[in-house]
């Protein structure tokens, strides 16, 4: 048998044994347990250690938009009516502020819990979406050259495991570790009779019953609803919070357990913002008072439950958009955009960047922010100092091809 390139999925026997187990598991204890879980827990992590959180934001953010580079003397005239905002922007140094709608960001780059790393991006600078999330997620120097996901590859390393909140693993999680999912249900709690018979009818498979147990304890976890005007009022509440709220607030749970996963992955798309970028009620606007609302919820639980110390939070997108506005107010596909690395463990109210400038023969191929600083150098810096991953191993396995790239320290001493 020809040897097995390391960074590339298990083989389809041992895969379609593996994921066929887990769907039956998943698709029981979906139905079994109703909100708590959309398939099992990731059972025990590193009791007590670091924690990690990846937020994806698809579609391509506007960095410019999100992080206005007010200071550089091309700015108003690069940015025509995308560098107006209904509210003064929050500054954070002689360059860069904040989009008025992201407070929380900026009280927390106060506070010295947020760096903005600025002009990052991939080694990929084509305008495709799908090529550009596949490189991002997978940690290759161009799309399609490595089967499963960077951080799938560090937790296998290291041993740990992870969650998505979601109702599938993304691909930056794929790989030999043990990863499973959560996601909102509105079905209702199983009864002990269920539950009694699911656990005799997995008793002889250990990879279901592992599942269902992992997810059981879960379930017991979950705080107690004294009675059906909590619980009303409670999914209520839930109801009116957005959906990347509840999201975040469940990752905090999650990760904060002693035993609980050591990384998870959340989610927020509609950030490709072609036209009408510039409402104060747009899709740009709006999403980012949701991401903002969302990180600072994640924030003050982990702040409650004593875990805010040890947690790095990494939040990026695929790619940035074309600093000059297109011909519906909106902006096209980029390259360059902007990071947000934010928690108790991270040496905070600082803007990090080799800033290129706005005037347009700065610019990639004239209409992009160049990307001066490779997204890698962020992440091998998180891994590496938070997470403990091994410099070879970051070099080997985890990002293969990046021996020059150095990584960017941006923690606490």
């Amino acid at each position: 048998m020809a040897p097995r390139d390391p960074n590339t999925s298990p083989p389809p026997n041992e895969t379609t044994a593996l994921s066929r187990r887990r769907f039956v598991a998943g698709a029981a204890l979906a139905g079994a347990l109703g909100g708590s879980a959309s398939l099992s827990f990731a059972g025990s992590g590193s009791p007590g250690g670091n924690r990690f959180v990846l937020v994806i934001l698809r579609g391509g953010m506007d960095g410019l938009g999100a992080a206005p580079a007010v200071g550089d003397p091309d700015f108003a005239a690069a940015r025509g009516p995308l560098a107006r905002y209904g509210a003064e922007p929050l500054p954070l140094d002689a360059t860069i502020a904040l989009h008025p709608n992201l407070a929380e960001l900026h009280s927390m780059y106060g506070r010295g819990e947020l760096a903005v790393v600025h002009a990052v991006g991939l080694a990929y600078h084509g305008r495709s979406h799908f090529d550009a999330q596949q490189a991002f997620e997978s940690g290759g120097t161009r799309p399609y050259e490595l089967a499963n996901g960077w951080l799938g590859r560090a937790l296998a390393a290291s041993g740990n495991k992870g969650i998505a909140l979601n109702t599938s693993v993304p691909l930056v999680l794929r790989g030999r570790a043990i990863v499973d999912t959560w996601a909102p249900s509105v079905l209702p709690d199983p009864s002990a009779d269920l539950v009694a018979r699911l656990e005799r009818m997995y008793a002889d498979d250990p990879a279901l019953a592992t599942a269902l147990e992992r997810a059981r304890a879960l379930h017991l976890d979950a705080p107690p609803l004294q009675d059906a005007a909590t619980m009303n009022a409670g999914m209520a509440a839930a109801a009116r919070a957005p959906a990347f709220v509840v999201l975040a607030r469940r990752a905090a749970e999650f990760i904060a357990q002693p035993t609980g996963p050591q990384a998870a992955v959340l989610e927020l798309g509609g950030w490709d913002t072609h036209a009408n970028q510039v409402n104060p009620n747009g899709a740009l606007a709006n999403g980012l008072r949701q991401l903002d609302a969302g990180l600072a919820a994640l924030r003050n639980d982990l702040v409650a439950a004593a875990a805010w110390s040890r947690t790095v939070v990494v939040v990026a997108s695929e790619f940035g958009r074309e600093v000059a506005v297109n011909g519906t107010l909106g902006t096209d596909h980029g390259t360059g955009g902007v990071a947000f690395v934010l928690g108790g463990a991270v040496q905070g109210g600082r803007v990090v960047a080799d800033w290129p400038g706005l005037a347009r023969a700065r610019r990639f191929e004239g209409r992009d922010l160049r990307a001066t600083t490779d997204l890698r150098a962020l992440l091998k810096g998180v891994l590496a100092d938070h997470l403990q991953v091994a410099k070879k191993t970051l070099e080997g396995e985890v990002f293969p091809g990046s021996d020059a790239i150095r990584k960017l320290s941006l923690l606490r001493a």
